[in-house]
């Protein structure tokens, strides 16, 4: 797969909202979406042999390697519009240090920002983004 694929937790508030914050700022559509309750997310987890157990942050796929937590959000954040690739700077940082903060958030996404009972359908003119 050429492009990369953007892994997010379908019943999450932030992480739609994420997902929505991504796709405007990527007029060169490099990222294609999909739940991680979803079969394909599922079915590449196990081709990559990637134990999901316990996953619900956001994970990229991209040159046959994944992603996950801060990691991940800073290199979607590297190939976005403007001047967001400024924040692949933190990758200095090293990961355990910069998860600590990503899992805060993580913990506290539903408190904060509230869950769907099912994961959101994607907006008319964006279905080809989805891969699922």
């Amino acid at each position: 797969m050429k492009e990369s694929i953007v892994l997010f937790d379908g019943v999450c508030n932030l992480c739609n909202a994420s997902v929505q914050f991504i796709i405007k700022r990527d007029k060169k559509k490099r990222f294609k979406f999909a739940s991680l309750q979803s079969d394909f997310a599922q079915q590449l987890f196990k081709k990559q042999q990637f134990d999901s157990q316990g996953i619900d942050s956001v994970v990229l796929f991209e040159n046959d390697k994944l992603h996950v937590r801060s990691t991940a959000a800073l290199k979607i954040a590297r190939k976005l519009d403007r001047m967001w690739f400024l924040f692949y700077s933190f990758v200095i940082i090293p990961a355990p240090l910069r998860d600590v903060v990503y899992d805060f958030i993580a913990r506290n996404r539903y408190k904060w920002f509230g869950k769907k009972e099912f994961c959101a359908m994607p907006e008319p003119g964006m279905k080809e983004r989805f891969l699922e």
